[in-house]
This record gives C-alpha cells, sequence and structure tokens, in this order.
C-alpha cells in the first residue's frame, strides 16, 4: 500500500457480495477517502456507512461515473466484488439499463455489432482502458489487502485422502486450460470424471449443478486463476457462502490456488470447513509436485 501513500482518494467499484465492504474498511483505516460506486442491484448497502461517499450507478450508465470521479479529483480506483454477468442475456435487458453515449462507444462491438467476445477478460480490459483515457488508473484492489491472498498448504485439520488426491491431479490442469480459454476459474470432479465446469453462471452455482448430478455427493471442486490473469479484476476468490454451497450440494474438497486466491474470512471459513467435513487444500503449479507428496 506504500506505492500509494500519495494518493488521499480513492474511487471503489463494487459489485456484490463482502469483499468490497472489506476492502472499504481497510481503505478507509488506512486514511484514505474512499468514494464508493455501488452496482445498482449488486453492492451491499453497508458500504454507504463505511464510505465517506456513496453513489448507486447502473452498469451501462458508465459517463455519470466517470464525470463522479473527475468531478471529485479521483485519479485511482480498484474494483472489487462480482457482477451478474447472467443478467445481461435476460430479456429486455437494453430497455432496463439503457446505455448511454460512452457505454455506445467502448462497448458497441461487443454488445451491439457483436463482433467482439464477450469473455470477462475482453469487457474488463475495456472498462480500465476506457477510465484510463479519463485519467483514472486501477489498481490491483489485493494492493490495498494482500493479506486476503491465501497462502499454500491445507487450511482444514483433515487431509486428502488418496482417491481425493487422484481427482486434483486430473482437475488441476483441466481448470487450468479452462482459464487459459477464459472459461471459467473451476472444475468439479470425481473419480477423474468432470461432474461440471464453470462458465457465465459463477463458482457456487456450478457447484450446485454438481450436486444435482452427483446426488451421493464427495466431490473435488478445483479453482485457479488464469495462467494470464490480470490482478486488476476477477480475481478468483472464496468465502463461507463457497463452503455453504458445497455442504449443500455434497462437496468435499476444494482446492484453491496459493497467492493468486482471495479467501474472505479465512478463519471462520476454515471453521464451518471443519464443522462439515469439508477439506481445503491451496497450491500452485511450482508446489503442485510438494502438495501430492505431502497428501501421499
Amino acid at each position: 500500500m506504500m506505492i500509494y501513500q500519495h494518493e488521499k482518494k480513492v474511487g471503489l467499484l463494487a459489485g456484490w457480495g463482502r469483499y468490497p465492504l472489506i476492502l472499504a474498511e481497510k481503505l478507509t483505516d488506512a486514511g484514505f477517502e474512499v468514494h464508493c460506486l455501488g452496482i445498482h442491484g449488486h453492492a451491499d448497502a453497508e458500504l454507504k456507512r463505511v464510505c465517506q461517499a456513496y453513489v448507486s450507478v447502473s452498469p451501462t450508465r458508465v459517463g455519470r461515473q466517470l464525470r463522479y470521479m473527475r468531478k471529485h479529483g479521483i485519479t485511482l480506483a480498484t474494483m472489487a466484488g462480482k457482477i451478474f454477468k447472467t443478467r445481461l442475456f435476460r430479456r429486455g435487458v437494453w430497455l432496463r439499463h439503457i446505455p448511454d453515449r460512452v457505454f455506445v462507444k467502448y462497448y458497441h462491438r461487443h454488445f451491439f455489432v457483436k463482433s467482439k467476445d464477450n469473455n470477462d477478460d475482453a469487457l474488463l480490459t475495456v472498462a480500465v482502458n476506457m477510465f484510463a483515457d479519463y485519467g483514472i488508473r486501477f489498481a490491483p484492489a489485493t494492493d490495498f489487502v494482500p493479506e486476503l491472498l491465501v497462502k499454500q498448504g491445507t487450511l482444514t485439520k483433515r487431509a486428502l485422502n488418496s482417491s481425493q488426491l487422484a481427482d486434483l491431479k486430473f482437475a488441476w490442469e483441466l481448470a487450468r486450460q479452462m482459464g487459459k480459454l477464459d472459461i471459467g476459474q473451476s472444475v468439479v470432479v470425481k473419480n477423474r470424471a468432470v461432474l461440471a465446469i464453470e462458465a457465465v453462471e459463477g463458482t457456487d452455482e456450478c457447484i450446485r449443478r454438481a450436486g444435482q448430478l452427483c446426488p451421493a455427493g464427495g466431490f473435488t471442486i478445483v479453482k485457479v486463476a488464469k495462467p494470464q490473469q490480470d490482478m486488476r479484476f476477477d480475481v478468483p476468490t472464496v468465502g463461507v457462502g463457497t463452503i455453504k454451497a458445497m455442504r449443500d450440494a455434497g462437496g468435499k474438497v476444494l482446492v484453491i490456488e496459493a497467492d493468486k486466491t482471495i479467501v474472505l474470512d479465512q478463519q471462520d471459513m476454515t471453521a464451518l470447513a471443519d464443522q462439515f467435513g469439508i477439506i481445503i487444500v491451496a497450491t500452485s503449479d511450482a508446489m503442485f509436485e510438494d502438495t501430492c507428496s505431502e497428501a501421499a
């Protein structure tokens, strides 16, 4: 955070979940004046209490977002929280969220002409480049809360057995390939058979779908960053909600990427996992063989 010590204001583009709230609290404690742009229908109302200023914004009225930041002299911003991309595919979406001229200027090839991809990296890269054109640079949220990036090791009391280890080895490379294609971050397997692959629905829904397809449960979820991961956005994130989704669906193992995955409320999450008999392991490409040796 020292590299931003000359900045007094930070713009926070907030989506769904606890991550924006935790980030806002950390920024405020560090002495920043936090101006939050909360995505309508996504952002937690508690942000109004924590931040020095809060404005609810539509994801397609980006001109207002840019004008707000420029008016308040904000040149540094960050983003956190999930945006439910599935809402873009609802009927009448452009009538409910009428785009402004700035949105059309930057996104017309994605949503209207449809000559560009609509994967997460493509859309979010346009967003950060758009803000940069107006003198606002986006920094990775993890620069402000590096302690949320999980360290390598088995986080829970229970460790992997030989069958779960085999599923980990099988799923790790699959998840890597899915990330390389920017399809999703998570793969769910059991007995080296793929049950579900995350796409636009998000990790929790992917886990629930796996539970429907495998009512016996006992499956493994592997969630990794993309090989080309831009730490400014779409960083893998897990928390208490992930463990509850696993409990409800019958998942038994969660494998996440060390130093590239945000873990929210880690103490509460691991305690809940231990209570439900769920194993959490954090590993990486560099440490993968050591993880496998320890599990064996």
